[in-house]
């Protein structure tokens, strides 16, 4: 009796001493995988940083803001979000996997006018421009969070390596949100690119915060323009707002403008529709090729993101030839199905004869020779 007694007693303090351990481990670990997190928030404006950015017209009261002529969405009757985020019947992810290609090699380009776009999913894209290579917001993390194991995961995977991109002339950032700014892929531009990195005010405190030398770094206020070779880059309005952490609207957001000689490309970067396109296009286009926003809408936040058929008629304020939907497909940002935004847009720019290319991540467009559109989405959707 006593052994058994003895036993028992024995097994209850390892069992505690193991749980115990168990805890620290999972201490550890959590951790460990959380450890780049306080450096994936980014930097804080001091200093010059902080002079310029309150002397910019888009600051007031201590934050960047908004323009102010914007058109809302009626808001639906109140509903709850986070309900119809678990329960919902909304088919947020593709059935089967989503068709990458590898980007052949460019055609010869005609002296002067090249101008290619590569999709690699969401907002990342690559501007190929008369010579040069402009990429756009690239994220090339599992996940766009500062977490490693938190946050919303790739539905499908890069079409190329991060070190298989080709030299780059300028690194492009619309604004400091996670899906558009992401610290491993800013790490790996700065190993393996000499580029610099061309944002909007304010962002620089990020870069600056990672190790991106200063003569790397780029800001500019919109309207403000940056050369590189023959191309001019211009940070334009944009209608949404920025923020990594529990402080919101530190740093500005922009669309941008990308010039060269002959050829002119627009992105939209983040931003709900307003009245700034229309003047866009008045003093920067016509446009050769437009890159839109059509994802992530909702009538939740309606003056952000743009509804395809806004992203529609904002490409036609901007004066656009050639229609590229992007910030879709690739993380699942909001509560619409995940091939909902192209079906509406295929089918709005069809009503009102849009040119319109709709890429599978990787796939090169040759603007002057658009692909087909396919409906390649709605065999995976």
């Amino acid at each position: 009796m006593r052994d058994g007694a003895q036993r028992k007693e024995l097994d209850r303090f390892l069992g505690r001493r193991l749980g115990r351990l168990a805890g620290v481990a999972a201490l550890a670990g959590l951790a460990w995988t959380a450890r780049d997190v306080p450096l994936a928030l980014g930097g804080r404006l001091t200093g010059a940083r902080a002079e310029r950015a309150a002397r910019s017209p888009q600051f007031r009261d201590g934050a960047f803001r908004n323009p102010s002529d914007v058109r809302s969405t009626a808001a639906e009757p109140a509903r709850n979000l986070v309900w119809e985020l678990l329960f919902g019947k909304q088919k947020r992810r593709p059935s089967a996997a989503v068709p990458l290609l590898r980007p052949a090699a460019p055609p010869d380009p005609q002296a002067g006018r090249e101008l290619n776009v590569i999709w690699y999913g969401h907002a990342s894209a690559l501007i190929e421009i008369e010579g040069r290579r402009v990429l756009l917001d690239p994220v090339w993390s599992e996940r766009c969070s500062p977490s490693a194991v938190i946050g919303p995961r790739r539905l499908h995977e890069p079409p190329v390596r991060l070190d298989e991109l080709p030299a780059l002339d300028a690194i492009l950032i619309s604004h400091d949100h996670y899906d558009h700014l992401d610290l491993p892929t800013v790490r790996g531009l700065l190993a393996g690119q000499n580029a610099p990195f061309v944002v909007p005010l304010g962002v620089g405190a990020h870069l600056d915060r990672w190790g991106v030398p200063e003569e790397r770094i780029v800001e500019l206020d919109w309207s403000e323009s940056h050369r590189v070779g023959d191309l001019t880059l211009t940070a334009t309005a944009a209608r949404h707002f920025s923020g990594r952490g529990l402080r919101r609207d530190g740093t500005l957001w922009s669309s941008w403008v990308i010039a060269g000689a002959q050829r002119r490309a627009f992105y939209t970067g983040d931003s709900g529709y307003f009245a700034g396109y229309a003047a866009i296009g008045a003093e920067h286009g016509p446009f050769d090729v437009t890159l839109m926003q059509i994802g992530a809408y909702d009538q939740g936040w309606p003056n952000i993101h743009m509804y395809p058929e806004e992203a529609v008629e904002a490409h036609l304020d901007l004066r656009g030839g050639l229609f590229i939907p992007v910030h879709w497909a690739t993380f699942n940002l909001a509560l619409h199905d995940w091939a909902e935004p192209v079906d509406r847009l295929w089918a709005e720019a069809k009503a009102r004869d849009i040119r319109l290319a709709v890429p599978r991540p990787g796939e090169r467009v040759v603007v002057d020779d658009p692909p087909p559109v396919d409906g390649w989405w709605q065999a995976v959707a």
